[in-house]
């Protein structure tokens, strides 16, 4: 069961993608106003650049999951590397806002081939509970050193290039992977998987994307008819699916993994971890440079220490997980999380950096250790439909998060803001526009009234975060304290248990 030196070096080659993808999506906010200026895009247009490729990525994950258990782990993540390959290209050398758009689509269907088979093949080439764990925790980390590489990488290529090279950033990346890969990742796909059922596809984006797009719509505009709607068309159809997949014999998404109690409780705390970690982040970034003043490299560059701290908590997680049962490390780390977000709520740069900091290495070993519990709980044949459902919940994680708690921080700040000006009630950004019409005195009266708002909103996210979290903590010791150290004896006899279930 132990890894060889081809394994580890494998290891190396799946972690280039997931460097890239989360390095890509911070140095984009990076080059909107270069693409404002050059391309005419418009603020709506800059919405689409933004959110398609989420869009597709969340749409399309079950089905390329499952379609990597089909024809093969390694070949969909060679095709999907190719593919983005070409789509980061297209994008790069976009001559109009509509190409751009069309391009960052096709780069979330060839992003949602990519994360679902880099962890399917982790779960295949390591096998011991332990090494899987480290193996993970790699991952996550390389996840976190893109996004704190992204503002550095990005101001610095934007700063002697072209916006387009921050798409480049891809090809190189894509080009070793489909050198290397055949050499170091074996294949892997299920035997007898069956038919891929397209009218399960169908369902299944039928079901996501309405969700997702309602959930940033709420986010954006506040709750309308046209936002409940969609996630109501989206739930209707996300039924449909559920019937449909138990009436099959090779289902899209075989919904007999959610009968591991492991499974469904990490696959739950992820969710929950998703939400709000995504709005305290959103909620922390419009402080800094709304309330403290500064710019938004500034702001990046105070957002970095939360990142080292959950990649150093992802490294050091598997280690203490070798000693210290599962529930007990996560529980402690989600205790430490909730301080965190108490400091938050102490609202002035330093609180808030080290705050979210806390936070970060808080939930990093219950992030490790929910992923390596979803992918041990599948057996090896359905290490991509696993996979899929963790990356698909992560993408409506950050979508709800971004709806609930930054629609929270809203309502507080409107109903905590003591002008009467219509412009500067509707939001900090607004506000700062309205107090530049008003000038002189009276526009710093209404300035320093919308920062005091959003202060006020701030403390009610960050506290309602350290509840979460500490409640969280409860819950998890309890769901997972039946799983035993991963160097204790019955580790590996209760890791045979949770695949028997399966």
């Amino acid at each position: 069961m132990k890894a060889t030196r081809r394994e580890w070096l494998g290891l190396t080659v799946l972690a280039l993608p997931t460097l890239l993808m989360s390095l890509d999506v911070s140095v984009l906010y990076l080059a909107l106003p270069h693409l404002s200026r050059d391309l005419g895009v418009s603020g709506t247009e800059q919405l689409w650049i933004l959110d398609v490729y989420s869009f597709m990525l969340a749409g399309f994950l079950v089905t390329m999951g499952t379609l990597g258990d089909r024809i093969g782990r390694r070949r969909l993540l060679l095709i999907g590397a190719a593919a983005f390959g070409l789509c980061s290209v297209a994008a790069a050398y976009a001559s109009s806002p509509e190409m751009l758009i069309a391009a960052r689509a096709l780069l979330g269907v060839a992003g949602a081939t990519l994360m679902p088979s880099t962890m399917a093949l982790i779960r295949n080439m390591f096998r011991d509970p332990k090494e899987m764990a480290a193996a993970i925790g790699v991952w996550f980390s390389c996840f976190m050193g893109g996004m704190t590489l992204g503002p550095l990488v990005g101001g610095a290529l934007l700063d002697h290039f072209w916006w387009g090279s921050a798409f480049l950033l891809g090809v190189p990346v894509m080009v070793l992977l489909l050198v290397v890969g055949p050499v170091l990742l074996p294949e892997h796909r299920a035997p007898q998987a069956g038919r891929l059922d397209l009218t399960s596809v169908a369902l299944s984006l039928a079901a996501i994307l309405p969700v997702v797009f309602g959930l940033k719509e709420i986010a954006r505009t506040g709750v309308s008819a046209a936002s409940l709607a969609a996630v109501a068309a989206g739930l209707l159809a996300g039924f449909a699916f559920v019937r449909r997949q138990g009436r099959l014999t090779s289902p899209l998404l075989d919904l007999k993994l959610f009968l591991n109690r492991s499974f469904g409780s990490a696959l739950g705390t992820s969710l929950a971890l998703g939400v709000v970690m995504a709005g305290i982040t959103l909620v922390t970034s419009l402080y800094l440079q709304s309330v403290a003043g500064l710019s938004p490299l500034e702001a990046g560059m105070w957002m970095i220490p939360q990142a080292v701290a959950m990649a150093a908590g992802m490294t050091i997680a598997p280690r203490l997980a070798a000693r210290v049962r599962p529930a007990h490390l996560m529980a402690a780390g989600l205790l430490v999380a909730a301080a965190g977000m108490f400091v938050q709520t102490q609202t002035s740069v330093a609180t808030v950096v080290v705050g979210l900091s806390l936070a970060g290495i808080g939930i990093a070993p219950t992030m490790a250790l929910t992923m390596n519990l979803i992918m041990a709980s599948a057996p090896p044949e359905k290490a991509g439909s696993a996979a899929s459902l963790s990356e698909t919940g992560g993408e409506f994680g950050v979508a709800m998060g971004i709806a609930t708690l930054g629609s929270l921080a809203t309502y507080v700040y409107r109903s905590s803001i003591t002008v009467s000006d219509e412009q500067a009630r509707q939001g900090i950004t607004e506000a700062a526009l309205a107090a530049q019409r008003i000038g002189g005195a009276a526009g710093e009266q209404v300035l320093e009234a919308a920062r005091a708002a959003f202060t006020s909103g701030l403390v009610v996210v960050a506290g309602t975060g350290t509840v979460v979290f500490a409640a969280l903590a409860v819950l998890v010791g309890v769901a997972f304290r039946h799983l035993p150290a991963m160097s204790a004896p019955a580790a590996e006899e209760e890791q045979a248990r949770e695949l028997v279930s399966v």
